[in-house]
C-alpha cells in the first residue's frame, strides 16, 4: 500500500471517529431539546444559545466527517470543545469532571492538528483542490 493511501485512509478514520461524537451528541440533543436547555440554564447558559451550538455541532461534525472546509470547521470545533470544559467541566475536586475538562481539551487538540494540516487525500477539501487546479 503506498504512503498516500494509507495516510489519507487513517486521515479520514481520524476524522469519522471526531465527526461521530459530535454528530451523536448532537442527534441526541435534538432528541431531548428541553432538557438540553435546561442543563445549560443550570450552568448559567442562555438555552437561546443551544440552536447555534447544535448547528456547530452537527454542521461542523458533517463539515469535517467529508472534509470539507475541513480547517475552518476544525478550528471552529476546537474553540468549542475548549469553551465546553471551561463552562461545564472545570470541577476539579470531582474526578470526573476533571476527566471531562482534559477530554475536552484532548479533542480541541485533536481538532486543532487537524486545522493545521487539513483534512488529508480522502476529502472533498483535497479533491476539489484537484478539480480546480
Amino acid at each position: 500500500m503506498d504512503q498516500i493511501k494509507l495516510t489519507g485512509g487513517v486521515d479520514l478514520l481520524g476524522r469519522l471517529l471526531l465527526a461521530a461524537l459530535f454528530l451523536i451528541d448532537g442527534w441526541s440533543i435534538i432528541n431531548d431539546y428541553g432538557a438540553a436547555s435546561e442543563y445549560l440554564a443550570q450552568f448559567g447558559v442562555p438555552p437561546l444559545l443551544l440552536a447555534p451550538a447544535l448547528v456547530l455541532q452537527v454542521g461542523g461534525g458533517l463539515l469535517v466527517a467529508v472534509g470539507w472546509n475541513t480547517r475552518l470547521a476544525a478550528l471552529a470545533l476546537s474553540l468549542f470543545c475548549i469553551s465546553t470544559a471551561l463552562i461545564f467541566h472545570n470541577q476539579f475536586g470531582d474526578s470526573n469532571g476533571e476527566i471531562q475538562f482534559w477530554k475536552d481539551l484532548a479533542i480541541a487538540g485533536g481538532f486543532l492538528v487537524l486545522a493545521a494540516n487539513g483534512a488529508g487525500a480522502f476529502s472533498l477539501d483535497s479533491h476539489l483542490r484537484k478539480t480546480t487546479v
